[in-house]
């Protein structure tokens, strides 16, 4: 074997995955289990790093994202499936792609698996308590901070239904509309809010107020404070899908940003190119990103499987 033919030998797979969190990791698994040879480009980036533990996802509730994704590099590393720590900057025809590490591979069907971005509030000290006591989701941290003073921060009248839902975990919760005027909130929406026992506080907030590494409240643009413990925020969601642009798949607007166009099964309206997780959708947990990415690599492989089988058949009848 020349030289030339042991580097294309190396840098050609059947499967790139690009993203190394849930979604990416498991369709590598499914797909190393098929005896795929698969490459996976991890960036490093997972979305959920700032949180201490992930909550909802069966038999690993409580697991902490870093421990979940190392047991899962494990796993697929018992089945071949590579792993490169670097990031993708360009995909051409053919689905070559290109590394920032200078590598260029080759790829017979991708998974883009690259989730999405979450860009903050700019109110002084809350990124820096981001996954901490200041969160998202009530369904990931909502029963690890039950009962406690909850402040909801509103940056669209959208942030109605967050103060809506953490109700469900807390009776001490104020609504703080921070950007959002009063009239923008419907008769619909005070009239729930009421109900919920929601405490609606207009007025920017300038920053947070802590005391012993934990949050203790909030300070207002005009210097007055509310004591508050937890503080839920609505991050707004960034798509990472500039690798579907330059496939040319076709993509969605939606209120979360633009999604890609996909089947039941994940695959984008670019032939060979699946999505999965959060590059997929705003709403993807943990384990439906997990589910997905299985659910995106059993079809490939049997896509694949069915096209060199139909061409086995032709170069016989030829």
């Amino acid at each position: 074997m020349t030289e030339t033919e042991t580097e294309n030998n190396t840098n050609t797979y059947e499967v790139v995955v690009v993203g190394g969190g849930a979604a990416g990791l498991s369709a590598a698994l499914v797909l190393g289990r098929a005896r795929r040879r698969t490459l996976v480009v991890d960036a490093g980036e997972p979305r959920n790093a700032p949180a201490a533990h992930m909550q909802g996802y069966l038999s690993r509730d409580g697991m902490s994202p870093a421990e979940f994704l190392a047991v899962g590099r494990k796993e697929i590393a018992r089945y071949g499936v590579e792993l490169v720590r670097d990031r993708v900057v360009d995909v051409r025809k053919g689905f070559a792609v290109d590394l920032a590490g200078g590598r260029t591979v080759h790829a017979r069907r991708l998974v883009i698996a690259t989730g999405l971005k979450d860009e903050l509030p700019e109110v002084a000290g809350l990124a820096e308590r981001f996954g901490r006591d200041v969160l998202h989701c009530p369904y990931c941290h909502g029963w690890e901070v039950r009962d406690r003073a909850f402040g909801v921060l509103a940056t669209t009248p959208m942030g109605v239904h967050q103060a809506l839902i953490v109700s469900q975990w807390s009776k001490d919760v104020t609504f703080f509309l921070h950007t959002v005027a009063e009239e923008e909130l419907s008769d619909d929406d005070l009239r729930r809010l009421a109900a919920a026992g929601v405490k609606v506080v207009p007025g920017e907030v300038s920053e947070l107020i802590t005391e012993d590494d934990r949050l203790t409240g909030l300070r207002l643009a005009d210097g007055t404070t509310h004591d508050r413990e937890v503080l839920f925020v609505a991050p707004r969601a960034v798509p990472q899908t500039d690798l579907l642009r330059r496939l040319g798949a076709e993509l969605r607007e939606t209120p979360f940003g633009a999604y890609p166009v996909v089947d039941e099964t994940g695959l984008t309206t670019v032939p060979g190119v699946w999505s999965a997780g959060n590059a997929m959708g705003f709403a993807e947990q943990v384990v439906n990103a997990a589910a997905g990415g299985y659910r995106a690599a059993a079809t490939l492989n049997g896509e694949l499987l069915m096209t060199d089988l139909d061409a086995a058949v032709a170069a016989v009848r030829v």
